[in-house]
């Protein structure tokens, strides 16, 4: 019987948490968008792995059973999918890094040009994701290391490292009344409509929506979208305005969108990421050494 891996792991963080909430937050997704596929695995498998009421969620019997096997299933199968990946990119000298936008900026070069003088005749192969993909290809094993911007859905199940800070500012249509202003609070945008991340990205959509840090006030959201093109886009066609980090006005300016600093919200974290199991891998170690350097050497604290 073929079962989907990732309705393992909705299983698991519901078994583990108690309650739908609490374990969607901890997997980055909606409620509704884990309720679903808690179903889906039911339906999958023929039984009821919890039973529901106000207190929570219950493991049946079926669904102990299920809750002792599949840590050691989910392991194997990580294990066993990395060490398949990871030993074709050794092969060809690569090693495959995840990021997000502009990874870590003007200093992903710098890392580059470090892990290239480390490890003569070998390649970084750098992989965008989409913003679907908050993990950058991490939780599939599709990549050895990640650049991220932090938090991202499961940090916890992987080795981190800040290697900055940047402010967030916001990105507004050119037309727009608040684009004349030199400086913006926050409070002035709470009544804006947002282009937001997808939703089945959950903290950490509501991360650049700045969901915390409104005391409160509902997030109207203007457009929905997964890539930085798409974003700028609905940007320009005034269908909302959005926080980003202050080198997007360096990375992504274009006609029809500018860039103002914002006070009253949090700054954003760049860091890096891996899999705990690639400490064991002395290329992957060399890449988080290069990165760990240029943070001492290159970047500030204050990005």
């Amino acid at each position: 019987m073929d079962v989907d891996t990732r309705l393992i792991r909705c299983f698991l963080a519901v078994a583990d948490e108690g309650t739908l909430t609490r374990a969607a937050e901890r997997l980055f997704v909606s409620q509704p968008a884990l309720t679903k596929q808690i179903r889906k695995l039911e339906a999958h498998l023929g039984v009821r792995l919890f039973t529901r009421s106000r207190a929570g969620m219950t493991l049946t019997e079926a669904g102990r059973a299920l809750a002792e096997r599949a840590p050691e299933l989910l392991a194997a199968c990580d294990r066993a999918l990395r060490e398949t990946k990871s030993a074709a990119s050794r092969a060809a000298r690569v090693v495959r890094i995840g990021f997000l936008a502009s990874a870590a900026n003007e200093a992903t070069q710098d890392i580059i040009a470090r892990f290239g003088r480390v490890r003569p005749g070998w390649r970084v192969e750098m992989r965008q994701a989409t913003w679907s993909d908050p993990s950058a290809g991490l939780a599939g094993g599709e990549v050895d290391a990640a650049l991220l911007r932090l938090p991202f859905p499961g940090q916890d199940a992987f080795r981190v490292e800040v290697l900055f800070t940047e402010p967030r500012w916001v990105a507004l249509p050119a037309a727009h009344p608040l684009a004349a202003r030199d400086r913006l609070r926050f409070s002035d945008l709470w009544e804006e409509p947002f282009v937001a991340a997808p939703a089945e990205t959950g903290r950490w959509r509501d991360y650049w929506l700045a969901v915390d840090e409104r005391e409160g006030r509902p997030v109207r959201v203007g457009a929905t979208v997964d890539q930085p093109d798409d974003w700028l886009q609905a940007i320009a066609n005034g269908y909302g305005v959005a926080l980003a980090p202050a080198s997007a006005a360096r990375f992504y300016a274009r006609p029809g969108v500018v860039y103002r600093p914002v006070t009253g919200v949090s700054p954003s974290r760049v860091g890096l990421a891996w899999p705990p199991a690639a400490d064991a891998d002395p290329v992957v170690r060399d890449f988080v050494r290069c990165c760990l350097e240029v943070r001492k050497t290159v970047l500030s604290p204050a990005g």
